[in-house]
This record gives structure tokens, sequence and C-alpha cells, in this order.
């Protein structure tokens, strides 16, 4: 009896840690990690209009010089992957895993950009890009660099 209930929560666990093994594989690509942090930006302040989508497609195409169904198609699976993420680890971990510290800055430079897309700053969108800058492991001197001064 104990023998099948051990061989129960085994065969369990083993289900469990293959479906998050499934979960966190390599399906996100760098250009879709990107997109959802902008979105994350975009989205903070409750409201986006076609000028901050238009905003993003633009930086998306300046990124990785995608072309205009590559642009629609990532950010249609960067909103829904947006709406439905609990944090900015499995995006912010691709990024870091791929881009240089460097990369790294343009990326936030990028979040400053789709902040300031529709004419100003709410505090909860600059909060989440010192979230993403800190994720991203930028430095404070990093971070404070990519602000614009407006």
């Amino acid at each position: 009896m104990l023998a099948k209930i051990s061989t129960f929560f085994k065969n369990l666990a083993d289900d469990l840690t293959d479906n998050s093994v499934n979960q966190n594989s390599d399906d996100v690509t760098i250009e879709l990690a990107c997109a959802v942090l902008l979105c994350e930006v975009m989205r903070a302040d409750g409201h986006f209009d076609q000028q901050e989508q238009a905003k993003l497609a633009l930086l998306l195409v300046e990124q990785f010089n995608l072309n205009e169904e590559e642009v629609k198609e990532v950010i249609d699976q960067a909103l829904i992957q947006s709406e439905q993420a609990t944090d900015f680890y499995r995006y912010t971990s691709k990024i870091n895993q791929h881009f240089t510290i460097e990369q790294r800055i343009t990326i936030v430079k990028h979040l400053w950009n789709m902040a300031y897309a529709d004419g100003e700053l709410a505090s909860i969108e600059e909060h989440i890009i010192r979230k993403i800058a800190d994720l991203l492991h930028l430095r404070h001197a990093e971070y404070i660099q990519t602000k614009p001064r407006k």
C-alpha cells in the first residue's frame, strides 16, 4: 500500500517537473521577450492607443529589422503573453543570456521611448522600467543614463 502511494507521488512529481520544463523551454524568442517587456510598459497606465502601438512596431523594427508581417506576429504574441505574465523573469533572463550590457541598456532606452510614446510618463511606467532594469542587471548609473532628460 505504501509502495503504491509512494509511486503515485513520484509519478505526480515527475509529471509536474516535465510540465514545468516544457513551459520554460526555449519557446520565447529574443524578439518576443523584448516585445513583451515593451508591451508591459505600454499597458502599464491602463490604456494604449494607436500612437503607442505604432511606436511599439517602430521600436521592434529598429531593434530587430523585422518586416511588417513579422512585427504584427510578434506584437500579437507579445500582447497575449503580456496579459498572462505574472513576472518579467522569463523574458529578462532570455535577454540576459543573449544580449551584452550595451544591448540591454538599449532595450531600457526603448522602454523609456515606449513610456513617453503617449506624451506623458505615468509613475507605474517608471516603476516597471526600474524593475526591468534591475532584472537586466543594470547598475544604477547605467539606469540613470538611459532615462531621457524631459
